[in-house]
């Protein structure tokens, strides 16, 4: 019977004991305390990506239904559920936007305060992996005009799209942020694609981002590249071995951030909505998506005189990345025992971050020259923000 369901939920899943006790009862669990106990008795899983899902933490419960409230599906094992008749459902694309404002962000921060950098419509972006991310990355950088390079090797097998270049090509790019899936296996796996080889043909100033995960780098080889090129900017918001991060790499990245590009409120409220309906559709209920409690969009009033930076300032005001990359930067000064609860802890207590489609610009106290001009304006509603006007 639906109703006496067992749930175990991973307590960073918002809303999850409001959302699913239509389903069952909800025990909400720290998710890298998850384990084979924990689970022994529960008909249903919920998880994030700090919850490895396997043969070892399944194979003694009776759990019958996966969902993974994220994009990546790296930490699920797949094969496993199919072969063992274990419905799995997960969220792509529910960050995309997130991931996408992330890469904004951190190119404007770059290009205002490292003044080696032209302005980032000036530059070249190269795209790898051109999935949900990158294509919002695409869409962004469009909106300025920016010049994109794209490479995707199994998109391209799929679709033989000529706008998807030979990885060769879109390494000469003046930026490179990467949004490709964790894979081992296949024709085209991503474990270890940044190696010698691939830093070896990027500029020497090249901004380099990667929101994905972790052990697509080398991380040795990329700290190689930065010590070989020291105007090289790293922007990196993963890392390998995760709560264990390499200090060595955090010191040379311009941004590093607790795997937190995705994490703005309204993703992590996409991701679980999409859990919500297939469990609906699995278990074959007609239950009504709970109606939540919606926060009030804030209101960001420009700067008097800011025309000339306008865009940049908004983006920065609606969330100031480089706060991020400082609250990190702590995680050096613990000693190896506190580093993983530390980096845990950042990402379990994170403010609670809204995208540009929450905001609206407040025109009625611009104190700027009288509008924000016709083209301005534009761009500014195309990435989501909202006007009040005078």
């Amino acid at each position: 019977m639906t109703g006496s369901l067992s749930i175990v939920a991973d307590d960073q899943i918002p809303f999850a004991d409001k959302i699913f006790s239509k389903f069952g009862y909800v025990n909400l669990v720290d998710g890298r305390s998850i384990d084979a106990g924990k689970i022994k008795n529960a008909d249903i899983l919920l998880v994030r990506s700090v919850t490895r899902v396997n043969k070892l933490l399944l194979k003694n419960s009776k759990v019958k239904f996966v969902g993974s409230a994220t994009s990546g599906i790296d930490h699920i094992d797949t094969d496993y559920l199919r072969e063992s008749n274990i419905f799995f459902s997960y969220a792509p694309g529910s960050n995309a936007r997130s991931v996408a404002e992330y890469v904004l962000n951190s190119l404007i921060e770059t290009t205002r305060n490292i003044t080696s950098h032209s302005s980032f419509p000036d530059m070249k972006v190269g795209i790898i992996g051109y999935g949900h991310v990158g294509s919002r990355v695409k869409d962004f950088m469009d909106i300025f005009g920016v010049q994109c390079t794209l490479n995707d090797p199994p998109l391209y097998d799929k679709t033989k799209d000529k706008s998807l270049l030979d990885l060769e090509q879109v390494l000469q790019s003046d930026v490179i942020t990467l949004h490709v899936p964790l894979t081992k296996e296949g024709a085209y796996p991503t474990y270890n694609l940044v190696d010698e080889k691939f830093l070896e043909r990027l500029k020497p100033n090249v901004i380099f981002i990667n929101t994905s995960r972790g052990e697509v780098i080398d991380e040795q080889a990329l700290l190689s590249f930065k010590k070989r090129n020291p105007e090289s900017t790293l922007i990196l918001d993963v890392w390998c071995n995760e709560p264990v991060i390499n200090t060595d790499l955090l010191h040379k990245a311009f941004i590093g951030t607790p795997h937190i590009a995705g994490y703005s409120h309204e993703a992590k409220i996409k991701a679980t909505e999409i859990l919500f309906h297939s469990l609906n559709d699995t278990l074959k209920t007609n239950f009504e998506y709970p109606e939540l409690v919606n926060c009030k969009s804030m209101t960001l009033v420009p700067e008097k005189n800011n025309s000339d930076y306008l865009i940049e300032f908004i983006i920065s005001q609606h969330w100031d990345i480089l706060e991020d990359n400082i609250l990190l930067q702590h995680y050096s000064n613990l000693t190896s025992e506190e580093r993983p609860s530390f980096y845990d802890s950042l990402r379990k207590n994170y403010k609670t971050r809204h995208e540009y489609t929450d905001r609206i610009i407040d025109m009625c106290k611009y104190s700027g020259s009288n509008t924000f001009g016709d083209e301005m304006e534009k761009k500014l509603k195309k990435l989501g923000f909202k006007f009040k006007s005078i």
